[in-house]
């Protein structure tokens, strides 16, 4: 089956009642983005970055996926899909995706403060005294600012091998996740979804562009695709 890779940012989620990461004003939630996705953050104020992520672990519990969402599941029935996604939710994979990297991590897994190979499933609020098998305090397993990424390279070698990618609710900005578009071959169609749509010229010779939501823009390109395959 033709390969397909699909990277995902917040716009996705966003339709699911799920807010975006960072807002313009520098925020997220509320919250200075430095007070809770950093390193520094943690050790100056666990309570604080533990309870954020406590309430975004509840709001999690309450939202579905959306037609975007559902709609990149069923391109599995007719093509080998790996989903490659800046978000944190679990989403794509409750709408029945199989093939789901998290570049940025999972709220709903912990790991140890010291070994961030050290990764459990977690769904309950995390508190200070919740230790990993090796006593340590753990957190959410979220790829913080100034942390590497540990998915990167095998995201990158997945979108080498796509045939069709496809882009969707993200601004390809935000690094270095935006990178991954250099690895697909030069000849590989992309198609980019966005309501306001900002990428490279570089692409235009092989680039469609779809000006819609993810809930509106994946269905219908979803379909398109799979006509064509017939």
């Amino acid at each position: 089956m033709k390969k397909i890779v699909v990277l995902t940012g917040a716009g996705v989620s966003a339709e699911s009642g799920i807010n975006t990461f960072r807002d313009a004003d520098g925020l997220w939630e509320g919250h200075d983005v430095m007070e809770v996705a950093t390193p520094e953050g943690f050790q100056k104020n666990p309570e604080l970055v533990l309870h954020f992520y406590n309430e975004r672990r509840k709001q999690l519990f309450n939202v579905l996926p959306n037609a975007a969402h559902k709609a990149l599941a069923r391109l599995e029935e007719h093509f080998d899909v790996d989903v490659i996604t800046q978000n944190v939710d679990d989403l794509h994979e409750r709408a029945g995706s199989s093939n789901v990297i998290h570049l940025h991590g999972e709220l709903l897994k912990a790991r140890c403060s010291y070994n961030p190979n050290k990764i459990i499933d977690w769904k309950a609020d995390m508190k200070i005294g919740d230790l990993s098998e090796d006593g340590r305090q753990l957190r959410p397993h979220i790829v913080w600012f100034g942390e590497e990424v540990p998915l990167l390279e095998k995201a990158a070698n997945i979108t080498k091998a796509a045939q069709i990618l496809i882009i969707i609710g993200t601004s390809m900005q935000v690094y270095p996740a935006a990178s991954l578009i250099h690895y697909a071959n030069k000849d590989t169609p992309i198609y980019f979804i966005d309501p306001k749509p900002n990428i490279s010229p570089t692409y235009v010779d092989r680039l469609t562009i779809i000006r819609a939501s993810a809930a509106l823009g994946v269905p219908q390109l979803v379909v398109d695709l799979i006509n064509k395959k017939r």
